[in-house]
């Protein structure tokens, strides 16, 4: 009798190839991570940010850090200005998930030359945003203010709806302090603490307008393939439903209604995991790492 990632494997399919191009997720990036055998990366099994990004939390915690991101102004004038994602929306969550992949499961070789080629990229967005102030992608206010809504919402997915063991919040923060530090955030926060305190500084710098309500509107309706489209709607709600109080008062929604869109993702994540069976780049960082042995 099949077994139920046998099942599923229809639904596993269409969601490998939006993440990575693939429908098998044997993307470029998960080829490299396997390689060269026995080198060492950044992290290994058994480190937070290895259980976290291997979740499938993790897709509540990207929607969930664009949502944020957008609230900055200028962090929203560089994507609308420079990025091609309404042109181009599964490119733009495959380089971020090759990013996250790369820097978790890969080598430090490889770790460090997809961090370098991203700070390239970064050189080259600039400009001035509506309000006439200049910004820069390489400004280490911005750099910081990514790489908060980042680990924020991964490890709020993750409490909330991971599945694979329980994490030490404080050592996931480190963790991506590593990663932190290697993009040119000057002095990224290692703990929880820390994580709230930077978050409390930015608010004054943080705004709703138009274009953030548009911008939140596309990543609610993103043009997914039509049969992912309700499961995708229910983690949406779920990354809306987990964003900070403050962050929910600020776009006018009530903090305390939400749980039943947590638990509706859950149990879609539930499923989704039996689909996925593991991560593609977990596998392969597994493989190369096993190989020094």
């Amino acid at each position: 009798m099949p077994g139920p990632s046998t099942l599923l494997r229809p639904l596993a399919a269409p969601v490998r190839e939006v993440l990575s191009g693939r429908s098998d997720g044997q993307s470029d990036i998960a080829r490299a991570i396997a390689r060269p055998p026995g080198a060492p990366g950044w992290f290994a099994p058994g480190d937070a940010v290895w259980t976290v990004h291997g979740s499938v939390a993790t897709f509540v915690g990207g929607i969930r850090s664009l949502y944020l991101q957008a609230l900055h102004p200028l962090a929203l004038a560089g994507v609308e200005q420079h990025s091609t994602y309404r042109q181009d929306p599964f490119g733009r969550l495959q380089r971020t998930g090759a990013f996250i992949a790369a820097t978790t499961y890969g080598s430090a070789e490889l770790a460090q030359a997809t961090v370098d080629a991203i700070t390239r990229m970064h050189q080259r967005v600039q400009g001035t945003a509506a309000d006439g102030r200049p910004y820069s992608a390489q400004d280490p206010t911005l750099l910081e203010w990514v790489h908060l809504a980042l680990v924020d919402s991964m490890l709020t997915a993750y409490v909330h709806l991971g599945r694979d063991g329980a994490v030490d919040g404080n050592a996931y923060v480190a963790d991506m302090a590593v990663v932190g530090r290697a993009m040119g955030v000057p002095a990224p926060p290692t703990t929880t603490a820390e994580l709230a305190a930077r978050f409390a500084a930015f608010r004054p710098e943080l705004r709703v307008d138009p274009l953030v309500r548009a911008t939140h509107g596309f990543i609610t309706d993103a043009p997914l393939p039509l049969a992912l489209r309700p499961g995708y709607r229910v983690l949406a709600r779920a990354a809306w439903a987990t964003l900070p109080p403050w962050a929910l008062t600020m776009l006018g929604s009530n903090p305390r209604i939400g749980s039943l869109d947590v638990g509706a993702a859950d149990a879609a994540l539930r499923v989704l995991r039996l689909a996925l069976v593991a991560s593609p780049a977990r596998m392969a960082g597994e493989r190369r790492l096993a190989a020094a042995a």
